[in-house]
């Protein structure tokens, strides 16, 4: 298997990278090329101007991702780009900022989606965002002193913080002649809401007319957690707990970025070991996304719940001979995997096999109880509509996205592992609603079964002195001083990410998670104002989220 660094040909970056500079012009006033993509340095009082010269002129549609970061002299803000048609073509907008005015245009303008990215780095790094709509900090209490990621937080002041007093919002505002508004909170702690996410609401009756999400209750510090670790085996740990409904496709994320950024090859049966292994995990996650959303919108508990619950075990079962976890599960390590299917080989491939045999079956019971319940449909059918357009400019991306028609995903778009070697199909729904997404984690469901069955033929007949599990890889790893790159796969959620920032030492210098989940759910109140009390919830219910990757 070639490198991660040779996936695209350097030639042709290149004259994409020239091109891109004589559109940038003099916007452009240096280059700051990472391994997945060129970068271009631009003033942070032209940040819109580059940003929309890219996205109108060049195609660049999708802001994926903001890093923020300080370094000695100065902060910077890194605008990760690609485009939905093609997420292969990318580029990187490097805005560098004093230490003494780390202020810098905003970009939320051109790209809603950096509206929640640039709080986060303002909350995080410190950087300001000059015209930013909303610049609060998003993760940590209002009134919280400092910034964790900054090079002068002091990690070991104490902080006691007070709680603030909600207030309605939008009290002021007249919607219609002697309209009373309600000014409600949903969670953080309630069954409805997926995890520990506070929701403030404000209600005309029931209808919806403002809804902002609050996260931040689940902060973890993965990210400063990972730059304390070291690449070779202290971090990989980590990623099994950001979505932790289905956990191995985020080692496959850290994998990804660090063997691009050290050029680590992976051996050819390792590749099939990963595919089969990330697979059946996006089994668990869509399983468990059905049960709870339809205990959400009809409080089945009894029969659609605990069918869910039933696949999701039997696929953990599988999982757990796999890699002798039953949930972190830990089975990447860079450049392969820890060991091979269990012996006999024989009994775990019938066991896998025979689940995928029974599948069929298994789906069409979920389409008689769920799918084709009227009472499930007057629920989900024109309702939690998100159009396509509104969803790129959010960064929706994963079923989310292609319930809205959208066509992207990443096993098929940018490659890697061994999907494009495998005969499956990217599945899509027109319908833009909470009935559509619903649609998409099932026919993806049977779509992971065939990417399963055809892994494990290969596996079956790979000669025995073939199974190289791991390639040669350094006990430790030190990649070169500044070498930055942004790696990305299709998580059950979506598009997720990592950028990683090396200086020559065995733990990263800055690592940045890209959560679909915190993409996804920046565009709730797109899909609920307008709508009723009960349309929220099955929106919400509809996005799939983990707090444990939004807050990260």
């Amino acid at each position: 298997m070639s490198s991660q660094r040779e996936e695209r040909l350097p030639a042709v970056q290149e004259l994409e990278a020239d091109e891109l500079a004589e559109l940038l012009g003099d916007l452009a006033i240096g280059r700051d090329d990472h391994l997945n993509a060129p970068g271009f340095v631009v003033r942070p009082d032209e940040v819109q101007a580059a940003l929309t010269t890219l996205r109108d002129e060049a195609g660049f549609d999708h802001l994926s991702c903001l890093s923020a970061q300080q370094y000695e002299d100065r902060y910077e803000s890194i605008y990760h780009l690609k485009k939905y048609a093609d997420p292969t073509q990318e580029v990187s907008i490097v805005v560098p900022t004093p230490t003494d005015a780390p202020v810098s245009q905003t970009a939320e303008p051109v790209y809603r989606s950096a509206d929640w990215h640039e709080r986060e780095a303002y909350d995080l790094v410190g950087i300001e965002y000059e015209g930013h709509p909303d610049l609060r900090r998003i993760l940590l209490p209002q009134a919280w002193k400092g910034h964790p990621l900054s090079l002068d937080y002091d990690q070991d002041r104490p902080q006691i913080v007070t709680l603030e007093a909600h207030k309605n919002p939008i009290k002021h505002d007249e919607y219609a002649d002697n309209a009373d508004t309600m000014f409600l909170n949903i969670g953080p702690h309630h069954p409805a809401t997926h995890g520990v996410l506070h929701i403030e609401t404000v209600l005309d009756g029931e209808q919806v007319l403002d809804v902002r999400p609050d996260i931040g209750y689940l902060h973890r510090c993965e990210e400063q957690m990972a730059q304390s670790g070291k690449y070779r085996h202290e971090i990989m740990p980590y990623p099994d707990r950001w979505d932790y409904t289905a956990n191995m496709t985020n080692e496959w994320a850290y994998a990804r970025a660090a063997e691009d950024l050290a050029d680590i090859d992976v051996p050819e049966y390792a590749q099939i070991l990963r595919t089969l292994g990330v697979e059946l995990s996006r089994m668990t996650g869509h399983f468990l996304a059905l049960g709870t959303f339809a205990l959400d919108v009809y409080g089945d508990f009894t029969a659609i719940f605990q069918y869910a619950f039933r696949d999701r075990e039997i696929v953990q079962n599988i999982l757990e001979d796999l890699t002798g976890q039953r949930m972190m599960y830990n089975y990447f390590r860079l450049g392969g995997v820890i060991w091979d299917v269990p012996e006999p080989r024989r009994e775990f491939f019938d066991k896998t096999l025979d689940f995928i045999d029974g599948l069929p079956a298994t789906m069409e019971e979920y389409h008689d109880l769920l799918t084709s319940n009227e009472i499930f449909q007057l629920r989900c059918v024109d309702t939690g509509i998100l159009e396509p357009d509104v969803a790129k400019q959010y960064g929706v991306t994963g079923p989310v996205a292609r319930g809205s028609g959208i066509d992207y995903d990443l096993r098929r778009d940018d490659p890697y592992g061994y999907y494009d070697q495998l005969d499956w199909d990217v599945v899509t729904e027109d319908g833009c609603d909470n009935y559509a997404r619903v649609l998409v984690r099932l026919r993806e469901v049977e779509q992971s079964a065939r990417i399963v069955e055809q892994c494990v033929e290969l596996l079956e007949d790979w000669p025995e002195e073939e199974r190289t599990l791991q390639s040669n890889v350094p006990r430790t790893l030190k990649p070169p001083m500044d070498a930055e790159t942004y790696r990305a796969v299709e998580g059950a959620k979506g598009e997720l990410g990592v950028y990683i920032r090396s200086d020559n030492t065995d733990s990263p210098a800055r690592f940045k998670i890209r959560s679909p989940c915190f993409h996804n759910l920046s565009a709730l109140p797109e899909m609920s104002e307008g709508e009723l009390v009960p349309d929220l919830i099955a929106s919400l219910g509809s996005l799939d989220i983990v707090l444990g990757e939004v807050d990260r």
